[in-house]
């Protein structure tokens, strides 16, 4: 099975070869990301597991949608397009999220076996949301909808 590093080196050959900039501009930033997370425990450990890999695609994930919206807001088109097409090819090494709607059918299922919950134990809810969720959503989806259940 081929990890998520040698995927990426992969790509950058081919974005190198076919001269496409923003996309291996992308790709160094989830390869320097890897090679990050390799080096702080340690430096021995060679392979990260699918969960490592997974959430250092989601963070730079992350990183590019709070870029991306910060750019719009304040007019810088430019800027705003480059974070949307680096964010575009880590979405493509990134599974499926989640709908809102699934996100909110599986929330609700949660709360549910929770009995009557406050706005108070938000905490609570979102630490099992997350706990069962995991990678499949965004927090920032949780977080919503955890909110709007709650307070309804």
């Amino acid at each position: 099975m081929t990890t998520l590093k040698e995927k990426v080196q992969a790509e950058m050959k081919t974005a190198m070869k076919n001269k496409e900039t923003t996309k291996l501009t992308a790709l160094r930033a989830i390869k320097s990301a890897i090679l990050l997370a390799q080096t702080e425990k340690g430096g021995a450990s060679d392979n990260l597991s699918e969960e490592q890999e997974l959430q250092i695609l989601l963070k730079q994930a992350k990183q590019r949608r709070e870029s991306l919206e910060l750019y719009e807001k304040e007019g810088r088109t430019e800027l705003a397009q480059a974070e949307k097409a680096e964010l575009e090819v880590i979405e493509t090494f990134l599974p499926q999220m989640l709908s809102e709607d699934e996100v909110r059918a599986r929330i609700e299922k949660i709360l549910a076996g929770m009995g009557e919950v406050t706005p108070q134990q938000m905490g609570q809810v979102m630490g099992a949301a997350i706990k069962e969720l995991g990678t499949e959503a965004e927090k920032k989806t949780i977080a919503k909808v955890v909110k709007e259940l709650i307070n309804k």
